[in-house]
C-alpha cells in the first residue's frame, strides 16, 4: 500500500507530514495501531484492557487485579503486552501508577521485544522532541516525579532493567526523565465514540503531525486504531495538521494551551487573524463576564458528577444573565452544553431538547469544517429528539450528522452505521404514522 503521506522539514517547525498526492474531502489517509498505549485510570474498571470497549461486566486479571477484559479471548490475546506490566502492577498495589508512567513502561517493553510493524515508523521514538531544555522548573520537578515512580513501578519486573535497556534502547530512551517528557508532549488521547477519553497511546509516525488551529485533518479512533482523514481537499505536497486541543476557544487561550502542553507559539492563519474572537466574545461584557466566572464552580460540579445542582445553577443562570447574551457567546454556549449534559444525566428529557437544539446553530458557525465534535453533538440531539418523537426534527438533525461523520468517520466506522439505523428507524416510524393518520 504506497503511503498518502510522507515525512518533510516544514519551514519554521521542524519536521512534519505532507501529501504525497491529491486528498479528497473525507479521505482515509494513514491508519496505525499503537507502539504503546494504556487504559485511562479513571476508566481502570470500565473499559477492556484490550479492545477498549465500554461494558457494564468485565473479567479481572487475577494477578494484578487491575486489568479488566470483554472475555477470555481479550485476555488471551492481551497477554503479551500484558505480562511484563502485571507484575509491575501487581507489586505497586494497591496504588495504580499514573497514565504516563504506564504508557511509558509499556514503550519499554514494547522496544525490548520490537514487532515488524514498528521498523515501519516513519518516525522512531529516538527521535520524539522531550522538549525539556525549555520546560518550567516547576514542570520539570513534576517530571521527575513521575520518572521517580517509572522506575519503582519497573523495578520489580527487570531489576536488571538498566542491562537491558542499555543493550536493546537508544540512548534517550534509556534515561527515565527524558522517555515520560517525550510521553507527555507525544502521547494521543484516545477515544470513544461520543469523544469521550478512554485511554492514552502513542503513535510514532503521526507525532510528526503538526498542528494548526483550523487543521486539514482529523483523527478519530475505532478501538486503539487511529485514523487519520482529510476534512478538506489537500493538494500534492501540502502539509498536513491536525490541532493539538479543543478549537473552540479564544485565540489568548488556545495559545496559552500550546505554550504550556506543547512549548510552541502557534502562528497559525486563525491565531494571527484571531478568527472568531469577537464573535465568541459577542454581547455585553458586564453580562457575559457573569457567565464566564461562575464558569470554574460549574466544571467543579460536573467533575464531581453533581449534576441536580449543576443544572440548578446552569439553568438559573442562563434565564437571568443569559437572557441579554447572544447564543454565540462561548462562556453561553460552554454553560448551555453543561446544562445539556446535566439534564441528560438526570433523565429529564424535554429540557435536555431544548439546550441542545439552542447549540446547533452555534456549532455550525464555529465547525465550518466538518468537525467530530460538531457530528456528535449532532448524534445526541438527534437521539433526544427521537426519543420524544419529534421524529421529523430527528430524521432532518441525524442527516447532518451523516454529513459530517461519514467524511470524518469514514463509510465502515461503527457510528456511521449506528447513524444509517437511526434515520432508517424514522423514516419507518413516519411512514407508520402517516398510514395510521388516514
Amino acid at each position: 500500500m504506497a503511503l498518502k503521506l510522507e515525512r518533510f522539514v516544514s519551514p519554521g517547525k521542524g519536521n512534519g507530514l505532507r501529501a504525497t498526492g491529491k486528498l479528497r474531502r473525507g479521505e482515509l489517509v494513514y491508519s496505525a495501531e499503537p507502539l504503546g498505549c494504556c487504559v485511562s485510570n479513571k476508566l481502570v474498571r470500565d473499559v477492556c484492557h484490550h479492545c477498549f470497549t465500554r461494558r457494564q461486566t468485565l473479567l479481572r486479571c487475577s494477578q494484578c487485579k487491575t486489568a479488566r477484559y470483554c472475555n477470555i479471548t481479550c485476555q488471551r490475546e492481551a497477554w503479551s503486552g500484558h505480562k511484563r506490566e502485571c507484575k509491575c502492577l501487581k507489586s505497586l498495589l494497591p496504588r495504580i501508577p499514573t497514565d504516563s508512567v504506564r504508557l511509558a513502561a509499556r514503550l519499554i517493553f514494547a522496544l525490548l521485544s520490537p514487532s515488524k510493524s514498528s521498523s515501519e515508523e516513519l518516525y522512531t521514538l529516538e527521535e520524539h522532541e522531550s522538549h525539556l531544555s525549555s520546560v518550567s522548573e516547576e514542570k520539570k520537578q513534576g517530571l521527575s516525579q513521575l520518572a521517580s515512580m517509572l522506575e519503582l513501578y519497573l523495578q520489580q519486573e527487570v531489576p536488571d532493567l538498566a542491562q537491558e535497556m542499555t543493550s536493546a534502547l537508544p540512548p534517550s530512551c534509556r534515561e527515565p526523565l527524558s522517555l515520560i517528557a517525550k510521553v507527555t508532549c507525544n502521547c494521543f488521547t484516545i477515544s470513544d465514540g461520543e469523544l469521550q477519553e478512554i485511554g492514552v497511546g502513542l503513535y510514532p509516525s503521526l507525532s510528526l503531525l503538526n498542528h494548526d488551529c483550523r487543521p486539514n485533518c482529523v483523527m478519530v479512533f475505532e478501538g486503539t486504531k487511529l485514523q487519520l482523514r482529510a476534512v478538506r481537499d489537500i493538494n500534492p505536497e501540502e502539509e498536513l495538521s491536525i490541532s493539538y486541543i479543543e478549537t473552540l476557544s479564544l485565540t489568548e487561550d488556545r495559545q496559552r494551551q500550546l505554550e504550556d502542553q506543547y512549548h510552541f507559539t502557534c502562528r497559525c492563519q486563525r491565531c494571527d487573524s484571531r478568527d472568531k474572537d469577537k464573535l465568541m466574545l459577542s454581547g455585553g461584557e458586564s453580562s457575559w463576564r457573569l457567565l464566564k466566572e461562575a464558569l470554574p464552580r460549574l466544571e467543579g460540579l460536573k467533575a464531581e458528577s453533581n449534576w441536580q445542582t449543576l443544572l440548578e445553577s446552569s439553568s438559573h443562570l442562563l434565564s437571568t444573565v443569559g437572557g441579554n447574551v447572544p447564543d454565540e457567546n462561548l462562556y453561553k454556549l460552554r454553560m448551555t452544553d453543561m446544562a445539556l449534559d446535566a439534564s441528560i444525566h438526570l433523565e429529564h428529557w424535554e429540557e435536555a431538547v431544548g439546550y441542545g437544539e439552542k447549540t446547533l446553530p452555534v456549532y455550525r458557525q464555529y465547525y465550518p469544517d466538518p468537525h467530530p465534535v460538531h457530528g456528535v453533538q449532532l448524534m445526541r440531539v438527534g437521539k433526544l429528539q427521537h426519543y420524544l418523537e419529534h421524529i421529523e426534527d430527528a430524521l432532518d438533525t441525524f442527516r447532518q450528522a451523516y454529513q459530517i461523520i461519514k467524511l470524518t468517520h469514514g463509510d465502515d466506522h461503527p457510528m456511521t452505521t449506528d447513524l444509517l439505523m437511526k434515520m432508517e428507524e424514522c423514516r419507518t416510524e413516519m411512514v407508520q404514522l402517516s398510514s395510521s393518520s388516514h
